[in-house]
């Protein structure tokens, strides 16, 4: 057993350490066997020949996280869409589901060759729908409309958020009844009431059926587009 003369050099190089919150590993002062009172260490040749390695590191963000989890919940919704319209049946409903007041439920949807609702939007698509609910609950349910695609929102529901605060209109993780729920894979929906850490939407179109759905939901999985004013 020998004392490795070259411990002295390998003792000087920088110390690394890991700081919360920062997204890499920083610099400490070299380390100094005279401050930190070390003794001596004796190690064996076997020991003093092999190399220091280090693992490599790639910071990922929580924004980049997010990111991937929203592209694999578009890319997942996306093949779900595009069986629905492969199996087809979609044209014609038999019959207007309970709790389903949209009044064009059974016009015939884009399609299968259909046309604009007075809304502007095409009918019984998820973007029609939610803004006959916000109609309705602003008391308009006939012409003149209070909300239309003039003065809303586009015709495609992933612009949807981005336009809300084009209109400084609430933007808001938090749910609360009446609010648009809006999804990053070109949907949105209604929420009809909101529970403990739950939200219950009604919608049309889930899984590109041209149909009345409800569904529930965690809290997390939307962004809440506020009514707007």
């Amino acid at each position: 057993m020998l004392v490795v003369p070259a411990l002295v050099g390998t003792l000087a190089l920088p110390a690394y350490a890991l700081v919360p919150g920062d997204p890499g590993f920083a610099a400490s002062d070299s380390f100094n066997q005279s401050r930190a009172e070390a003794q001596d260490v004796i190690v064996s040749d076997l020991a003093a020949a092999s190399s220091v390695s280090r693992d490599g590191y790639a910071a990922v963000t929580a924004d980049e996280l997010e990111q991937v989890r929203l592209a694999e919940q578009r890319a997942a919704w996306e093949a779900q869409a595009a069986a629905a319209r492969a199996a087809g049946g979609y044209s014609v409903v038999a019959e207007q589901a309970e709790g389903d007041d949209y009044p064009w439920w059974n016009q015939t949807p884009n399609d299968y060759g259909g046309g604009l609702s007075p809304l502007g939007y095409y009918y019984r698509e998820c973007v029609d729908f939610v803004a006959w609910r916000l109609n309705r609950d602003a008391g308009s349910t006939a012409a003149p409309w209070r909300w239309a695609w003039a003065n809303l929102a586009s015709g495609s529901a992933y612009r949807w958020e981005s336009e809300w605060r084009a209109h400084g209109w609430v933007v808001s993780s938090e749910p609360v009844t009446g609010a648009v729920a809006w999804f990053p894979y070109n949907h949105v929906a209604y929420v009809q009431s909101v529970g403990d850490g739950t939200v219950v939407l009604e919608e049309y179109n889930w899984n590109s059926d041209h149909s009345y759905h409800t569904r529930t939901i965690a809290w997390g999985d939307a962004i809440y587009l506020y009514p707007p004013k």
